[in-house]
């Protein structure tokens, strides 16, 4: 296994940065292959976030694996090497299997132990198999990362520990209130109608809006989310989807907005809203510290590792930890005074509202780079401790199962070898006694596969045992050595494997 991430997330990098970086669908797409065109990889995925771009790739040479995948991630993101070069992380082998069972659980989250991770997880996985990117070591490594996801929130409070971004954005439109209080009777516009946007709307319905207008380039997404919200059993909210055009009329009669769509440009720019309020634009103020209601965090999980430059890793500078115990004390662009009249909850990368919409008068706006800041360095929870040695204990198990799988071709290799000796012996006996029939042939021939079978079973249950422990895949060297196995036979054994089409199927 010669696991290799490079990636950038909220914790490496501005979200100036990240937004810049983000890939588009097709991108994503492009991306991938050209990795596999690459010669250092043989296998590639990439999860792509609202807060994070990362790449991973099975590859024979960490160094000019490195080198390669951070070059490509310039190359698709747009943002040149030089520049993002500062902000990239690396993590190889356990330590790479360890960071993706973290991010799974939600450890390494803006809002710690948020489950919409996971979907994010399964459609990473679901697109290199349809680009047929992900081949043995990556499906195994996704499933795996899935099923550790999955064990974190059933097994502990991690869901306690954490909370949606959605429900954390709208308690810091709510300023302090209850969220439930605070948004009860108002008319909520919702642009957008992928996982995001979606969670958005539920998360609205259930905290009480009167009203909600679903707006999306698709008409057909938007009424289909507008059916979910009418049938949901906990809510009486009233729904509709109305075209994109229709933006500017809704705005007028909203009173809080959230929009996550895939746009790469403006969604609503700061006139737009100035319009839809009757107002304008204010004169910049100077932009004062706000304190924000800190959530759980994790705390140094896996510091973000280093970064190859001129064929030498060197540690990445680390950051310096704030009180945990403390308020965190983060720089919001400065609000209106007076009554907020529209709420504004910006939760795309890169962003769908224009930063300078809290220039309007009676405007709040809250987006991902200010709900970063505030969910940074918060204290930690036991739940987070408790989900940190189930990531300790799955990386470890993941370690040997796939060490242990090193070593299964050389082994049915061995045994197709006897097989084929086995073979070659009856037929001989068959030409010096041709006299024997089928029963005493039968009889014979079960004989001799019992000795062999009983001379292998001891070492090759041994040799499996063996190369689950760290250092074991020299166990699989010494086995083809010894019994002077063709090392085509072993790759043809293995290549079967990979392309199996059930394989790494969920």
């Amino acid at each position: 296994m010669s696991l290799l991430v490079v990636g950038l997330s909220h914790r490496s990098a501005p979200v100036s940065v990240l937004e810049r970086a983000s890939l588009a669908a097709d991108t994503q797409a492009k991306l991938l292959q050209d990795t596999l065109a690459a010669e250092p990889a043989t296998e590639a995925a990439v999860l792509a976030t609202c807060n994070r771009i990362e790449l991973y790739a099975d590859v024979d040479k960490f160094h000019a694996g490195v080198a390669e995948l951070s070059t490509l991630l310039a190359q698709h993101s747009g943002v040149g090497l030089d520049e993002l070069t500062p902000y990239l992380y690396v993590h190889y082998e356990d330590r790479a299997v360890h960071h993706l069972f973290s991010v799974a659980c939600g450890l390494d989250s803006m809002v710690v132990g948020e489950g919409q991770i996971l979907g994010q997880i399964k459609d990473a996985l679901a697109r290199g198999q349809e680009l047929h990117t992900a081949g043995r070591l990556l499906n195994d490594l996704f499933q795996q990362a899935l099923r550790v996801g999955k064990r974190a929130h059933s097994e502990t409070g991690i869901d306690r520990a954490g909370q949606s971004l959605v429900t954390f954005g709208l308690q810091q439109l709510a300023a302090g209130a209850d969220p439930g209080l605070w948004a009860r009777g108002k008319r909520a516009l919702v642009i957008g109608a992928g996982s995001m946007s979606s969670l958005a709307a539920a998360t609205l319905a259930r905290t009480g809006v009167a009203e909600i207008a679903v707006a999306n380039r698709t008409r057909a997404r938007a009424e289909r989310l507008v059916e979910i919200l009418r049938q949901g059993d906990d809510t009486t909210v009233r729904a509709r989807a109305v075209e994109m055009s229709a933006v500017g009329d809704e705005l007028t009669r909203a009173d809080i907005v959230v929009s996550c769509t895939g746009s790469t440009g403006l969604v609503l720019t700061a006139d737009a809203l100035a319009d839809a309020l009757g107002t304008t634009l204010d004169a910049p103020a100077e932009t004062p510290a706000v304190a924000l209601a800190p959530i759980p965090a994790p705390a140094d999980v896996d510091q973000h590792a280093a970064w190859v430059e001129n064929g030498s890793a060197t540690s990445a500078p680390q950051a310096p930890a704030a009180p945990a115990a403390a308020p965190r004390r983060v720089t919001l662009p400065a609000q209106s005074a007076g009554p907020v009249k529209l709420a504004l909850l910006d939760l795309a990368m890169p962003r769908d509202i224009d930063g300078a919409a809290h220039r309007i008068d009676g405007v709040r706006l809250v987006d991902i780079e200010s709900l970063a800041d505030a969910s940074a360095d918060a204290p930690m929870a036991a739940d987070v401790d408790q989900v940190r040695t189930i990531v300790a204990d799955e990386v470890a198990a993941f370690g040997a199962a796939q060490r242990a799988a090193h070593v299964a071709p050389t082994v049915v290799a061995l045994r197709t070898m006897a097989a084929d000796v086995v073979a070659g012996e009856i037929a001989r006996l068959d030409g010096r006694l041709p006299d024997l029939d089928e029963k005493q042939r039968a009889e014979i021939t079960q004989t001799v596969r019992r000795v062999v079978d009983k001379l292998l079973h001891a070492p090759t249950v041994r040799v499996k045992q063996l190369a689950s422990e760290p250092g074991g895949a020299g166990y699989a060297d010494a086995l083809r050595e010894l019994f002077d196995l063709d090392p085509q036979t072993v790759a043809a054994v293995s290549r079967a494997d990979l392309n199996d089409p059930n394989r790494g199927r969920s």
